[in-house]
């Protein structure tokens, strides 16, 4: 089993910046790639960015290319997701995953983190 704690959400003022931060304890060796998600209120959780941990590979969804950046560092077992040029849409409770070994999806999932974004 993966654990997953997140961290560095906040209030910004729109035009500023967060990071967050992943860190993963217990099995991490089962995972493999980790990611972000968001649940604005009212909405559907949805994809942010993910990242393969071996190859650095990185995949983003449209509404933040360009303006966040997720990486890694693996000798600590965390994940980091820099968002620079906020917007107020970008208002959520951001969840960090991650995918597993013989597990469908995104299988492990942290406990959220709230980012506020004013205007």
């Amino acid at each position: 089993q993966v654990q997953l704690v997140e961290s560095g959400g906040g209030l910004v003022q729109a035009g500023g910046s967060l990071r967050l931060s992943c860190a993963a304890s217990g099995r991490t060796s089962s995972s493999y790639a980790m990611g972000w998600f968001r649940q604005a209120p009212g909405k559907e959780r949805e994809f942010v960015a993910s990242i393969i941990k071996n190859s650095g590979s990185t995949i983003y969804d449209d509404s933040v290319k360009g303006r966040f950046t997720i990486f890694r560092d693996n000798a600590k077992n965390t994940v980091y997701l820099q968002m620079n040029s906020l917007k107020p849409e970008d208002t959520a409770v951001y969840y960090c995953t991650a995918r597993t070994f013989g597990e469908p999806g995104w299988s492990t999932w942290g406990q959220g983190t709230q980012v506020t974004v004013s205007s």
